[in-house]
């Protein structure tokens, strides 16, 4: 007998298990580190063109929200998932092979509160603001300074509108009115 017959389908479920939830682990933490590099990197670019008196350092913002908040939402799906895959998938297979109505409980339970759909649109409302409301403040106060040129009021125009897409993407990521088992 080798050791490869010693393996299970269980024991593999359970190392699969592992596996992605250490995933999801690292995913939640990285995703929660990037509100954080955004905060940053808002206060240090609204403070050097303050300092500066250039309000067209300001068209800086838009193009970092916007990688970051990609970032920060391909994080949050890629955790949605995970935590979907193992309630809808794994966790029902492992429970069949073990003879169980149902495993991981945590995985559906947290799900349950009451205030979940409030708090999932309070994020979503920061996740805005971080990632939205202040790069588009930004471009206003650029647009308001009478310091703009043609080519950056056009270069402006466009960030605007990459920011209204990314808004948009925060918010059919977030979800926040989606009935609550379903996979956000």
């Amino acid at each position: 007998m080798s050791e490869r017959d010693d393996v299970t389908v269980g024991q593999l479920l359970l190392v699969e298990y592992q596996t992605v939830k250490d995933e999801q682990k690292t995913r939640i933490g990285f995703r929660d580190n990037l509100l954080y590099v955004t905060l940053t990197v808002l206060a240090a670019v609204i403070a050097a063109s303050a300092q500066a008196k250039q309000p067209a350092m300001l068209l800086a913002l838009p193009p970092v929200c916007v990688v970051l908040g990609w970032t920060y939402l391909v994080n949050d799906e890629k955790i949605s998932a995970i935590g979907a895959y193992v309630r809808g998938d794994l966790g029902p297979r492992l429970a069949q092979l073990a003879g169980a109505e149902k495993v991981f409980d945590w995985e559906v339970a947290h799900r349950a509160d009451a205030r979940r759909r409030s708090r999932k649109a309070i994020q979503c409302g920061i996740d805005l603001l971080a990632f939205c409301v202040v790069p588009l403040a930004g471009l206003l106060v650029y647009w308001l300074s009478g310091r703009t040129s043609p080519g950056l009021v056009a270069l402006s125009a466009a960030e605007a509108l990459t920011i209204l897409g990314l808004g948009a993407q925060v918010v059919v990521y977030a979800a926040p009115f989606r009935a609550p088992n379903s996979s956000g």
